[in-house]
């Protein structure tokens, strides 16, 4: 099992009229855990590419408990499915331990300057394969 985790503060701005982290901030929280797999971790083994350009092409979450401001949430992360020219990502948030929310992302990498979908190529394919679990 090969989960990235990633702890994610809670931001004031975050609550909705509830006291409880909105419904879309939740994907704000995911997104900054993918970013940082994706952009920093990948920067640091020389893929770039990634963070250059890759497009979100579905999102899917599910809500099990409230989340309220405090310390931050933990959010593990791990590449559920790799294709030619799309991943899909897993995620948990943990709350104080308990979990709170699952999702998947389907991203496909898109070459910004030529304005269209690319194939992952093989070094993509390398350092997504290190966060590849199948749970």
């Amino acid at each position: 099992m090969a989960r990235f985790e990633y702890d994610c503060p809670i931001r004031w701005s975050d609550l909705d009229a509830y006291r409880h982290v909105n419904n879309a901030r939740f994907l704000t929280l995911y997104e900054e855990a993918r970013a940082a797999v994706m952009f920093l971790a990948a920067r640091r083994e020389g893929i770039t590419t990634l963070e250059a350009g890759t497009v979100i092409v579905r999102h899917e979450v599910d809500y099990l408990r409230q989340v309220d401001f405090g310390d931050p949430v933990r959010i593990e992360l791990w590449i559920a499915d790799i294709r030619n020219a799309s991943f899909r990502v897993s995620y948990e948030l943990f709350d104080d331990g308990r979990l709170a929310s699952r999702a998947t992302s389907v991203l496909a990498p898109y070459d910004l300057d030529g304005g269209h979908p690319r194939r992952l190529s093989t070094a993509e394919r390398e350092f997504l394969n290190r966060w590849r679990d199948d749970a």
